[in-house]
């Protein structure tokens, strides 16, 4: 068993009062998965790593093992968690604790193909063969619920008040929590920029700032963590699910994405328009948006939320400045120029999310596409742009005929994401709803 030399790093955290590291890792669909490791056990992590059976990426929200290549049909076979030093930071809401992501490898010593950091390096690493690096800012949304046992689901909206969209202070948020959630995000170094009220009832935005792919993932997904996080300590639920109640919208995830060449320089535009670059990578975007589908709205529930008047996308569509496209060209130019994504929910995982966003934008510059004109005014007629997937296995059907898409985000990983998604369509397809039951039991 290899020894790593963390006396440094240990030293430190103990003249800071931290006694405990807390490793994680995102399974497939964006579940902080990991253990709780004491200080002195740092050094065996880092060289032996942590045993995690494979089959955790492959379990479901109800506990499911769902049957992907790798888990059960290969006798639930280990990997190793191995803790990345260089995002080691303090977890704020659990004194004494610090945090740290890892990385995770196969018993050959390979990198678990399926695993969403890795994906994500992949893909910018394919940017860089053309001199090019994403830097993307990630907006995400969430609900907040507090307990209510009158209701079946036990939770409704935390202060379910209308016409609460950007205001500020305990109007729209009585007990402070989206302070305490802002604050101590910031102190985890996850350079949070802004929070706010969003449009619906309990709804609220976290934004964070820009930086290059494989970081900005992180950051989202430790994010979502400590908003879920936060949230618990305080009695309450934070949900990222994209459209939890029928009488509300839902959670986007919206990626404002520009390219920067080898010296920094922002090449997405001009001081007065967008390059030609820039364009390309748009185009990428709409060609492979079918596709893109699959995994920035990674669930049945996701294509609830889409639809005309909900400013959730439903064409496949670019426009300047308009939030009824899918992707909105903000109207900053120079450095400041970029393309917000506006596809994606708040489910979707945000390594994943990002780095197939960044894949079909390498495959546009690659091949050097031409987007159609932009959206004039409103997009909701369908003549003018083709739709996107209305349903999770409509997507799915459109990931797996994306080879461009697929060789880029690896083979190894659509094939398990797939299996993955696909018996969670298959699970859904056999089980009794609410509305079923109410629709049906008492008149046929």
């Amino acid at each position: 068993m290899e020894k790593v030399d963390v006396s440094g790093f240990v030293e430190d955290l103990r003249a800071r009062g931290i006694d405990v590291i807390r490793v994680s890792y995102s399974d497939m669909i964006g579940t902080d998965r990991g253990r709780d490791v004491l200080i002195d056990e740092l050094a065996t992590a880092m060289g032996h790593g942590l045993a995690f059976c494979r089959a955790i990426y492959h379990t479901s929200p109800r506990g499911d093992v769902v049957p992907v290549q790798g888990g059960l049909e290969s006798g639930l076979p280990d990997i190793k968690a191995r803790p990345d030093l260089a995002t080691l930071t303090d977890l704020p809401w659990e004194p004494g604790a610090a945090w740290v992501l890892a990385d995770c490898f196969g018993e050959d010593g390979e990198p678990a193909g399926e695993g969403p950091r890795h994906v994500a390096r992949q893909v910018s690493a394919k940017l860089a063969e053309l001199g090019l690096q994403a830097v993307i800012g990630p907006e995400l949304e969430f609900f907040i619920c507090e307990p209510d046992d009158s209701c079946d689901r036990g939770w409704k909206r935390y202060a379910d008040e209308p016409g609460n969209v950007y205001v500020v202070g305990r109007k729209g948020d009585p007990k402070g929590i989206l302070l305490t959630m802002l604050r101590y995000l910031r102190d985890a170094q996850l350079q949070v920029t802004a929070a706010n009220h969003e449009f619906s009832g309990g709804q609220f935005e976290i934004n964070l700032n820009h930086s290059e792919l494989v970081d900005a993932a992180d950051r989202a997904f430790r994010m979502k963590s400590g908003v879920q996080e936060i949230a618990r300590h305080e009695g309450m639920l934070a949900t990222f699910m994209a459209k939890p109640f029928n009488d509300e919208g839902g959670s986007g995830f919206h990626l404002h994405l520009s390219l920067v060449d080898e010296s920094g320089t922002n090449v997405f535009g001009t001081d007065d328009d967008l390059s030609d670059v820039g364009r390309s990578a748009i185009a990428g975007v709409l060609a492979h948006a079918p596709a893109l589908a699959a995994i920035l709205n990674p669930t049945i529930n996701s294509y609830k939320r889409f639809g005309p008047d909900t400013l959730a996308p439903w064409l496949i569509d670019w426009g300047m400045d308009n939030r009824s496209a899918m992707v909105r060209i903000p109207p900053e130019r120079g450095q400041s120029s970029r393309m917000e994504v506006r596809l994606g929910d708040a489910t979707a995982n945000p390594y994943l999310a990002m780095a197939a966003v960044s894949a079909a934008v390498y495959l546009g510059v690659r091949d050097k596409l031409v987007p159609p004109p932009p959206l004039e005014g409103y997009g909701y007629d369908p003549s003018s742009a083709p739709m996107l997937p209305q349903s999770l296995p409509e997507a799915l059907d459109a990931l797996e005929d994306d080879a461009e898409l697929r060789e880029v985000l690896g083979d190894y990983f659509v094939t398990s994401f797939l299996t993955y998604k696909r018996n969670e369509v298959e699970r859904f397809s056999r089980h009794i709803t609410d509305w079923e039951f109410l629709e049906y039991a008492y008149h046929l």
